[in-house]
């Protein structure tokens, strides 16, 4: 059994579920990582890795391959490649992926936060997503969206999501820690 000081949780530290995730991980004395680039604005300061240009360079992708993965179009912004480069960091350190967000049809993750989804099944990673709509959650098993009741089980871990984050999304995050680490 894995002391929960032990336990390092990453996210960007955004709006909505990345913020609700950081203070949970605050709330139950987990360290938490947050990955940025220069000029993001993030809700989340605690223990802020700021990547610069040639760290992001490690996490770029094609980005028409990006759209062909998500059935979606991403145009060439700046912006949009950056947060896919910090995502991709997010996801290589953590080994288990926590998402608040909505699954679609096409088994992608709507938004940005889609791109966590699809690195973690890439980099076969354990994998759970809130799904706010069904009100529960899903884990990719042998290519498939199975419902579950995930725990934290790897002392690395992502916590990534939607901006708008239900009440149901939150008290989700809330309980995946409590059933994890225990109550306060």
């Amino acid at each position: 059994m894995i002391a929960k000081e032990d336990y390092t949780f990453y996210s960007g530290g955004l709006n909505g579920a990345e913020t609700a995730f950081g203070e949970a991980a605050e709330k139950w004395s987990v360290k938490e990582v947050n990955f940025s680039y220069s000029g993001q604005k993030t809700n989340r300061q605690k223990n802020l890795v700021v990547l610069s240009d040639d760290e992001l360079k490690r996490g770029d992708i094609s980005m028409e391959l990006v759209s062909k993965m998500m059935g979606r179009t991403y145009y060439e912004t700046e912006k949009i490649r950056k947060v896919l480069q910090t995502i991709f960091h997010m996801v290589n350190k953590g080994h288990q992926i926590f998402v608040i967000g909505t699954i679609l049809e096409d088994n992608t993750v709507k938004g940005g936060t889609g791109w966590a989804v699809e690195l973690a099944k890439l980099f076969n990673r354990p994998l759970s997503v809130y799904d706010q709509e069904k009100n529960g959650w899903y884990s990719w098993k042998q290519g498939a969206w199975v419902e579950d009741s995930p725990k934290i089980e790897h002392d690395t871990f992502v916590g990534s999501g939607t901006r708008n984050l239900s009440e149901d999304g939150r008290k989700a995050i809330e309980k995946l820690f409590e059933e994890t680490f225990g109550s306060l």
